[in-house]
Formats: structure tokens, sequence, C-alpha cells
């Protein structure tokens, strides 16, 4: 499961470069005519782009991945330069949704371990998942 991104950090970078050559071209033009303020704005505004687009690459690829493997349950939760990795035991993993129409999370509890996942999935998806995982837990594979 991962973020709804339209762009890579890397599209997004080229697209903040292609603004700014635009912006402070055209600014360029304006303050060899005389009108530097206008240079002055858009510095200002190419950096308040660029920090917005900054924290968007940051968390552009933010996940959560859920693995059974090597007898464990492993779900893995990337936001930005964290990432944290929990082992729980499978046979004693519960899954459960606390309410279906509402924006809740879905809950993996093991051994008095509790994980919460499904930040970027809608709740019909979160639902969704929760059936996976009872699957999986039961015998089946994840898909």
């Amino acid at each position: 499961m991962k973020r709804n991104c339209s762009m890579t950090p890397r599209q997004a970078l080229l697209v903040y470069a292609l603004l700014c050559c635009a912006t402070l071209g055209i600014a360029l033009i304006f303050t060899l005519r005389g009108a530097w303020m206008v240079l002055a704005f858009a510095l200002i505004e190419s950096a308040a782009v660029g920090a917005a687009l900054l924290h968007y690459c940051r968390h552009a690829l933010d996940h959560e991945r859920v693995r059974l493997a090597g007898g464990a349950l492993l779900v893995e939760h990337a936001e930005g330069r964290h990432r944290r990795v929990v082992r729980l035991d499978p046979h004693h993993a519960r899954v459960s949704l606390v309410d279906t129409r509402m924006r809740t999370l879905v809950v993996i509890e093991a051994r008095g371990l509790r994980v919460e996942i499904g930040r970027y999935l809608t709740p019909s998806a979160r639902l969704e998942l929760v059936r996976a995982l009872q699957l999986a837990l039961r015998g089946g594979a994840l898909p």
C-alpha cells in the first residue's frame, strides 16, 4: 500500500526546474526594463514552491507493506526518512477494523503488540485488506 502521488520525486524536480527557468527568465526581462521588484517576487515565489515540493518529495514514497514470510508477519511502515518494521507472530495475530464506514485503520494485534495499517487506503479497500489478511493468517497466502 502506498501513497497516491501523481509525480515521482524526479519528475517533481524536473517540473520545479522548468518552472524556475520560466519564472526567473520572465522576471529577468522585467528587471532589465527597470522593474526590479518583479525579480524579488519571482525569487520568493520560487522559494515557496521549492519548499512545498521538498515536502511533497519527502513523502511521495511513503508506503506500508505486509508480508507473511519465515514464520512471521512483517509489517513495514515508511514515512519520510523514518522506516519501522514490526515482527508479529502470525499464529496469535488478530486482524480487525473497528468501523467499516469511518476512517479507522486496520488493527493487527499479536502477543501484546498492536500495529495500525491502511493509511493510504479507502474505507472499502481497508475492508478488503482485512478479509485478505484474515484468509492469509488462516493458512492461505498474502496476495
